[in-house]
């Protein structure tokens, strides 16, 4: 083949990506840190930006024997590595921990803009093609380490959410509910599946990840993303999506439980009060202070603003048609977690034994931003909860160090949940690792 057929659409390409790095410099932030967290976040005048901010940490894995930085009074570890971009997570009942090894579908690259952002995505670390497993980690001897690390269920298509309902283990994959037969202590689902429902799943897909949850009755919550930031590929394109479907998994019945969320991803039911709650990635190109991601307690029938509106009741006049008369019903969120921290995991403190001041809470997996000046996110915090109720306190650190000295990613944290000895495991999509963080003796 001529070189130059190769060589000059690169150099195209090159100089397309260099041209959208120049003005894509952006915005940087003015509030200061923690202002745009709590119950009462600062807002400032959106900055509508033409091209993203783009601001992508490097990455640099972690070096052998390193970590990241727990909280005063904890310690943290290793419990397995060698995964493939692992992400959710879900205990069982015998103490094995069941990891999604999984990413996005193959998106297209056919044009300059495709090419862009699947650099990009290398560049952050999210570019890997998707091992579309469940892998099981079992530490039989009580040492927190996964001795037994063995693929549990293979052949999925980008899984991301998982429940387990008596002796039915339930996968959300990105274009379908699936059930498969469990039982305890096998290390492998070899049976092919059933379908429960379609799940949307139509290009571009931009918010693939589908979660879930099961309330104490056995129904089943499924977490649904846009397909655009905020419609911009027409309403039409978003039918099923920015939402949280409840399913009746014995009938298959379906309804829309919550809607009007961007990005809907970790999902846990509070102890106390027993109602769900979810962690909700929000909108981007308003600048370095806007929109404020969130964890708000998902109401039945409740409309949380997508795309028109957001924190219940700023109007977002980049859509249009407005429409102004959906303010009057739009619920606002419960609490910010900061802009553009993108929040995926969530897991409550019940089960957690990690002692004062983690005993009534959220924990919460903070992805980490590509968009922001300076970098936010990529920790774990802990949200103080209140007679069932996000507190009024700042969120606190437990786990940071995921971006080095230099502002390269050695991880990102995703998902959190407790092990059977009420540690917290964090997994780690860049890292290839699951953390595991308990009190220091």
């Amino acid at each position: 083949m001529n070189k130059h057929v190769i060589i000059l659409p690169l150099v195209a390409l090159a100089l397309a990506g260099g041209a959208f790095l120049y003005v894509a410099q952006g915005d940087t932030a003015q509030l200061p840190p923690g202002a745009d967290t709590g119950r009462e976040p600062v807002f400032t005048a959106p900055r509508s930006e033409m091209l993203p901010t783009v601001n992508i940490a490097d990455v640099k894995p972690w070096a052998a024997g390193a970590k990241p930085v727990a909280a005063k009074g904890l310690t943290v570890a290793r419990f397995a590595e060698g995964l493939s971009h692992p992400r959710s997570m879900l205990r069982l009942p015998n103490g094995d921990i069941l990891v999604a090894e999984t990413n996005s579908p193959p998106r297209p690259k056919d044009g300059i803009v495709d090419r862009i952002m699947s650099y990009f995505m290398d560049k952050a670390g999210a570019g890997v093609p998707s091992a579309n497993r469940i892998t099981l980690l079992r530490d039989a001897d009580g040492d927190g380490k996964a001795e037994v690390k063995t693929p549990f269920l293979s052949g999925l298509h980008s899984p991301y959410g998982m429940a387990l309902v008596g002796d039915t283990l339930y996968v959300a994959n990105t274009d379908a509910l699936m059930a498969f037969p469990y039982k305890e202590g096998e290390t492998k689902i070899s049976a092919k599946g059933r379908k429960i429902i379609d799940l949307p799943a139509q290009g571009p897909n931009q918010h693939w990840t589908k979660s879930l949850t099961a309330s104490p009755a056995g129904l089943l919550y499924v977490g649904v993303g846009s397909n655009s930031n905020i419609g911009e590929n027409g309403l039409e394109m978003e039918q099923g999506r920015a939402l949280v479907l409840e399913v009746n998994p014995r009938t298959g019945y379906k309804r829309v439980y919550a809607y009007g969320l961007r990005n809907p991803v970790g999902l846990a039911f509070e102890p106390k009060s027993g109602a769900l709650w979810g962690v909700v990635n929000e909108r981007d190109m308003l600048g370095a202070d806007l929109v404020p991601d969130y964890l708000a307690r998902m109401e039945f029938g409740a409309f949380y603003g997508w795309p028109w509106n957001y924190w219940g009741g700023y109007e977002d006049r980049r859509v249009q048609p407005q429409r102004p008369e959906i303010r009057e019903y739009t619920k606002r969120p419960d609490y910010a977690l900061g802009n553009h921290v993108a929040p995926l995991g969530l897991t409550f403190a019940d089960k957690v034994q990690l002692g004062a001041p983690y005993t009534d809470g959220a924990f919460v997996g903070l992805h980490g931003s590509w968009n922001r000046k300076p970098a936010a996110g990529y920790k774990v915090v802990y949200v103080g909860f209140d007679n069932g109720e996000a507190g009024k306190a700042k969120p606190v650190d437990v786990l940071t160090g995921f971006l080095d000295k230099d502002g390269a990613a050695q991880g990102r944290p995703v998902d959190v949940t407790a092990d059977a000895r009420g540690a917290l495991l964090v997994s780690d999509d860049v890292g290839n690792i699951i953390w595991r963080v308990t009190k220091a003796n």
